[in-house]
């Protein structure tokens, strides 16, 4: 079991509406100051969804770039972005989000239902967005929406290599509407699981709405990291509205560090993620 956590924030996601969520972060500059925020508590990693002038989820190629070039400039943090986008977004523009050359991008395993939406992620697509990430060094988060998207990335890896650098990373995404349950029962499964990837393999986890503190203390306890952030939760505590991303990371921060894991700083996280 590692010493230290490794958090990562996930500010803005693309599924919650600015009108909605007054405080969630949607302009640059907004994200920027939620960075360093969050960094300052304790966050080493920050995973990035962008928006347009009228706060809709975008992939557009020089939004990307402009803001994984300030965040290196404002921060120390690891820069992932999602290659996930929104729902309707085509491969193509999904693929293109690695031109902006980021340190990390996510890469899901599968198609999961997603709400009342489908979340469509084809082999094809999968073995693409991996083998192109690995010819410009960057860091895959294979994100595992279900159990069996763990026998997938087994089967990505044995036929079509490592990541670049060796080292494997994946996040479980719990309690999503048609994806696994966010439980300590799940997340125990899912990391039993993981004995069949490549020793050394790490994992964080995400619990989405009210299974976001079952799944920090399950992760904690079984060795994992944690992902946090207002794209997974806008509610703190039942009719308690999220105040900010930091409120966040502070709360995971807390429960880190009463377990004895305190979070890595952005040099620890490198070394653990082997950027």
């Amino acid at each position: 079991m590692t010493t230290g956590t490794l958090i990562t924030v996930a500010p803005t996601g693309a599924e919650s509406a600015k009108a909605e969520v007054p405080a969630l972060p949607v302009t640059l500059d907004e994200l920027l100051l939620t960075a360093k925020e969050c960094e300052a508590l304790g966050a080493s990693v920050i995973h990035v969804h962008i928006r347009d002038d009228q706060a809709r989820p975008t992939l557009d190629q020089g939004r990307l770039r402009e803001t994984v070039a300030a965040l290196r400039d404002a921060t120390d943090l690891i820069v992932q972005l999602s290659s996930g986008g929104a729902v309707t977004d085509p491969e193509a523009d999904r693929l293109a989000v690695l031109d902006a050359a980021p340190d990390m991008a996510s890469c899901t395993m599968g198609t999961v239902n997603f709400g009342d939406d489908v979340f469509l992620n084809r082999w094809e697509f999968i073995v693409d967005l991996h083998t192109r990430m690995q010819e410009r060094g960057i860091l895959p988060e294979y994100e595992i929406f279900d159990l069996g998207h763990l026998s997938a990335l087994y089967r990505l890896l044995d036929r079509h290599g490592l990541p670049h650098g060796g080292h494997v990373h994946v996040d479980f995404v719990m309690g999503v509407p048609g994806g696994m349950p966010g439980t300590t029962a799940t997340l125990v499964a899912a990391q039993q699981m993981l004995r069949d990837l490549p020793a050394g393999t790490t994992f964080s986890a995400t619990g989405v709405g009210r299974s976001t503190i079952p799944v920090m203390l399950a992760a904690l306890s079984t060795g994992g990291h944690l992902r946090v952030g207002m794209e997974d939760t806008v509610t703190y505590a039942k009719g308690r509205p999220v105040e900010s991303n930091m409120q966040l990371v502070a709360r995971a921060t807390g429960f880190a560090q009463l377990a004895q894991r305190p979070p890595l700083t952005t040099t620890e996280a490198r070394r653990l993620l082997g950027r």
